[in-house]
């Protein structure tokens, strides 16, 4: 982490990640593209995320989830930061010259060799099926289903563990504290997530939340009652609540919101802590 030196109040509480590990500040230009932010609102414009909007301008880059390029060795050629996500990137170039950007494990540099391949080595950033990872191994970007790209495991730091092989199931202990099976056909790639100190930034001041594309947020204590379950009463006084209430009078709090009959609850053997 880097500190930095109080010439600020705001500065004197700031650390953000030391980024010595990144190679590269300009993205690839072919592999970015534009795009608009939504800023909390649905496609009737009607905002359904609160304290979201403004923010700097972002490059959005097209990250490759699927790994379609089999048993073609890719060698790291610059590890880059990514706005829209809180790992690093790694920037691939295949044997065939084409590059991707994919997202980068941790104790990978440039120089380094990696692959996708039914055969590929148990080792950093290589990907290969569910089905040939050694119990204990912990692995990232894990497909549900071979060939719909990977969508578990995908941030900064986290890492999935293999803890059982079960026939056509492979039984994964998440980040969350979820374990679940998923199918031994999918892909996985070894490590974990790059960047782990993600978790530890502290942002310091407000304006630097609002470049993030943060709005400020009122406190529902600080409300009127019309305007919020917890607002009204002479002075600071309690919610009068049972439980903490959105400014609609739901729980907001400890509700789950997983649905009663998702298809895939019978694969979920212990559910997130």
């Amino acid at each position: 982490m880097k500190k930095y030196n109080p010439t600020s109040p705001a500065r004197r509480q700031m650390e953000y990640i030391d980024a010595s590990a990144l190679t590269k500040k300009e993205p690839e230009k072919n592999l970015t593209s534009g795009f608009r932010r939504g800023s909390g609102r649905n496609s009737y414009g009607r905002i359904t995320t609160r304290h979201k909007g403004g923010g700097v301008k972002r490059r959005f880059r097209v990250i490759d989830f699927r790994y379609d390029k089999i048993d073609i060795p890719a060698r790291v050629i610059a590890m880059e930061y990514d706005p829209n996500r809180s790992g690093f990137l790694a920037l691939l170039q295949y044997r065939d010259g084409e590059r991707r950007y994919v997202v980068a494990p941790q104790s990978v540099a440039v120089g380094n060799d990696v692959i996708a391949s039914d055969a590929a080595s148990i080792e950093i950033g290589n990907r290969t099926p569910l089905s040939r990872i050694p119990v204990g191994t912990v692995v990232y970007n894990i497909e549900l289903e071979h060939g719909r790209g990977a969508v578990l495991a995908r941030s900064a730091g986290v890492g999935a563990i293999v803890m059982a092989q079960e026939g056509s199931h492979t039984t994964i202990a998440l980040p969350s504290g979820e374990v679940r099976m998923v199918s031994s056909t999918g892909w996985a790639s070894i490590g974990a997530v790059s960047n782990p100190e993600h978790g530890l930034m502290t942002i310091g001041k407000a304006g630097r939340h609002r470049k993030m594309g943060v709005r400020p947020g009122v406190r529902g204590t600080a409300m009127n009652p019309r305007d919020h379950a917890h607002g009204g009463g002479e002075g600071r006084t309690q919610l009068g609540r049972s439980a903490p209430r959105t400014p609609w009078g739901k729980i907001a709090r400890g509700v789950k919101t997983r649905r009663k009959n998702a298809r895939s609850s019978g694969l979920i053997l212990k559910r997130r802590s």
